[in-house]
């Protein structure tokens, strides 16, 4: 009965890393593309960088000069993927933006 018991604990605690067991993978934030950002230059409004990358995924409340857009992708429960740019703004006019950007943006 012991080892029934063992056995069973056993298979309890292995059940999270057994293999088969379905990952999904996980995508967030905005994706943006380099002909996206070719799109962008100095002299540009915010709202005319809004048409272009969309909403930004994060915005600092404190800090309006500049804009974040982050997507994070990780595919099966393996290594999260980033890509990060960061516009810049003077008074609501594009100064310049920099760029972080994955090989390939591996969507579904």
């Amino acid at each position: 009965m012991q080892k029934l018991a063992v056995l069973l604990l056993t298979l309890l605690i292995a059940g999270c890393a057994f293999p088969g067991v379905y990952k999904i993978n996980v995508q967030q934030g905005s994706i943006i593309k380099q002909e996206d950002l070719d799109q962008i230059s100095a002299g540009m409004t915010r709202s005319q960088v809004y048409s272009v990358l969309g909403s930004p995924s994060v915005i600092n409340p404190t800090d309006e000069s500049r804009d974040y857009y982050i997507y994070t992708f990780q595919r099966a429960g393996q290594e999260i993927k980033q890509q990060q740019v960061v516009v810049y703004y003077d008074n609501n006019v594009v100064t310049h933006y920099e760029s972080d950007l994955l090989p390939l943006t591996p969507a579904y």
